[in-house]
């Protein structure tokens, strides 16, 4: 069938007709295939029929004394039984094919009717695989473990309860304040998050990794990192565990400053209630904003050197920018 229909399209292109034949009136290649084996059957029928002796060669091959006394050549046999497989399949083909008028085709299904004649349907449900009933539950007591993102349902022995990831915690809270060696930290706090997500534990020690890892990656500058911990944060927040939302609150209104986000920075100030707006570094957060939105420069560098907590590392990340453009002031003033 593929072979018919590169050359059905190789002769249409030639002259210069693909565009203008009416592809959905046009016969299924197997349709063509169908007509032509009909026609070398009736051309192979007439010869036997006008050979008086009933065989179209007066020569031999070895395998013609192993033929069988029959009125009908081997040749006209075969022809017959190709077109039997033929209409045997395309009644097969018609028979699993829905009908127009049964229901709606779309443009893909139409071409692939057309030239495949199947249809590709999706598994029934009972064919997909049952969902794991319930969290994991780990047993592993390994405290450091690499970070390995998941390609196959986590195994209970090589995730850790969460009595270990205390443990686990605690000694990465040692390590950091030693060595500061941020790649390994950082990835073994990926690998805690992972083993708290498999096991769906959502509690006040969740929130803790998160603002740890937010905290650490905001100090290195990995904005990537602090940006996935500030999404789980909000949600984590949201559920009413213990934490600390309003410095976070503060963080997120300096990251959009940074971005210059004005949707999200919009969005986020909308969020805060009049007790979040009363607390220092959400009126910190708000004055930097405030200065940058009316160009008042010695404000904001006032400000810069007044930062509570960690809001500083975002405000490294965009106060060359606005120096840039406070010299940028002075010089056409």
């Amino acid at each position: 069938m593929e072979e018919k229909l590169k050359d059905v399209i190789k002769s249409y292109r030639a002259d210069n007709g693909l565009w203008s034949i009416d592809w959905d009136a046009m016969p299924l290649p197997q349709a063509l295939i169908r007509r032509e084996r009909e026609m070398n059957l009736r051309q192979a029928s007439s010869t036997w029929a006008s050979s008086p002796t009933g065989k179209t060669s007066r020569k031999r091959k070895s395998g013609d004394d192993m033929e069988m006394d029959s009125p009908v050549s081997p040749r006209v046999a075969h022809a017959t039984n190709l077109l039997e497989c033929s209409s045997l399949g395309d009644r097969v083909i018609r028979d699993n094919v829905p009908s127009k008028t049964s229901s709606k085709l779309t443009k893909s299904e139409k071409r692939l009717r057309r030239f495949d004649g199947r249809y590709q349907t999706r598994p029934s449900p009972s064919q997909t695989p049952e969902p794991v009933a319930g969290p994991v539950v780990g047993t592993c007591q390994t405290l450091e473990k690499k970070y390995l993102r998941l390609t196959a349902p986590p195994v209970a022995s090589a995730v850790r309860p969460e009595p270990v990831l205390h443990q686990a915690v605690d000694m990465l809270k040692q390590k950091w304040r030693q060595t500061g060696n941020y790649s390994y930290v950082c990835d073994q706090l990926k690998s805690v998050r992972q083993d708290l997500t498999v096991q769906r534990i959502k509690n006040d020690f969740t929130v803790s990794v998160y603002e740890m890892h937010a905290r650490i990656a905001l100090e290195k500058g990995d904005l990537g990192e602090y940006n996935q911990c500030q999404t789980q944060l909000r949600s984590l927040y949201a559920l009413g565990l213990k934490g600390n939302p309003v410095e976070f609150k503060a963080y997120r209104i300096l990251y959009f400053i940074h971005t210059a986000n004005r949707i999200g920075l919009n969005d986020a100030i909308a969020d805060l209630t009049p007790t979040d707006k009363k607390a220092l570094s959400i009126k910190h957060a708000l004055q930097v904003r405030s200065a940058i939105a009316s160009g008042n420069y010695h404000q904001l560098f006032k400000l810069y050197m007044d930062t509570p907590h960690m809001g500083a590392y975002l405000m490294d990340m965009f106060i060359d920018r606005e120096r840039l453009a406070a010299l940028c002031i002075l010089c056409k003033s």
